[in-house]
């Protein structure tokens, strides 16, 4: 049995204190995270007020299977963890890539630069009312900020990713407090979020800009996969994840300046996107945005 149970994962027997557990390793996590992903969307097909709240799909089924898992282990029952190690650094590295990659100066020159201010205006602001709630509580600043625009802004990966650096500088389990601030805003901003949206495009009659269609409803032509394009944005979304570390190297060099590996991303995929576009070359927006979708949902 217990040769049987090594190929799915690492057993740990009962100790003074603690539970026997068992981690999955990272295929069988990511089978898990399939199970996930499949089970979520069945959910929101079938559930007419998590369409209508545009609550998304790994929120609902996400938040179902950690608290199962939670049951599991308050139960006394077992302790289940999950090798998500590799690829959690891939996945968060290649989707803040495509992020990067979907800033376009055209895109910025027509909608303009205002909303990007304001948006950089209030992390500012989020920041600095961490920081003076923070010693208004007595905590450690560092936390204040992991629960700041770290998480709330930046989601779970960017307070995973500051998490290390923080503790570093003596904020004890700064990962674990931002990574539960950032699984809490996402819940609360997907619970709150598509509800609020739903609300203002019912009660102010909003209408989408009938110019703004996908390229299917403009021509006509359902889309067809090509694999050919397809390999072709995984590979330059690849190499330009490779640029993106000497970026990292500079940028983490500034004195007094702490940058995560996935700003190098970032920027990479900003200058990636906006020199192809110069050059005139095929960006394959489209495909870039799949892959982002998927490494997101992973």
């Amino acid at each position: 049995m217990e040769t049987l149970m090594g190929y799915f994962g690492k057993y740990a027997a009962a100790e003074a204190g603690k539970l026997a557990g068992f981690q999955f390793e990272y295929l069988t996590t990511l089978g898990f995270a399939a199970l996930v992903i499949f089970f979520g969307r069945f959910l929101v097909s079938k559930s007419k007020a998590l369409q209508k709240y545009a609550i998304p799909a790994p929120v609902v089924s996400g938040l179902i299977f950690s608290l199962v898992i939670s049951g599991i282990k308050g139960a006394g029952i077992m302790e289940f963890t999950f090798d998500a190690k590799i690829m959690k650094d891939l996945c968060q590295n290649l989707f803040f890539l495509c992020v990067g990659y979907g800033f376009s100066a055209k895109m910025l020159k027509n909608a303009g630069g205002k909303l990007a201010f304001a948006a950089c205006l209030l992390i500012t602001l989020q920041n600095a009312l961490g920081v003076v709630l923070a010693h208004v509580i007595g905590m450690n600043p560092l936390l204040a900020l992991q629960c700041s625009s770290a998480s709330m802004s930046g989601g779970v990966g960017t307070a995973s990713a500051f998490g290390p650096i923080f503790e570093k500088m003596g904020a004890a389990d700064a990962t674990t407090v931002g990574v539960a601030a950032g699984t809490l805003g996402n819940i609360m901003g997907s619970l709150i979020g598509g509800p609020v949206a739903a609300y203002l495009i019912t009660s102010k009659g909003l209408k989408s800009d009938p110019n703004d269609k996908p390229e299917a409803q403009r021509t006509g032509q359902k889309p067809t996969l090509d694999n050919t394009r397809m390999i072709y944005a995984f590979a330059t979304c690849l190499l330009l994840a490779a640029l993106g570390m000497p970026i990292y190297m500079l940028l983490d060099s500034i004195p007094m300046i702490e940058m995560p590996k996935f700003i190098g991303c970032l920027f990479a995929g900003a200058i990636g996107r906006n020199v192809m576009e110069a050059l005139g070359v095929d960006t394959r927006v489209p495909e870039t945005e799949a892959i982002e979708h998927m490494f997101l949902e992973l």
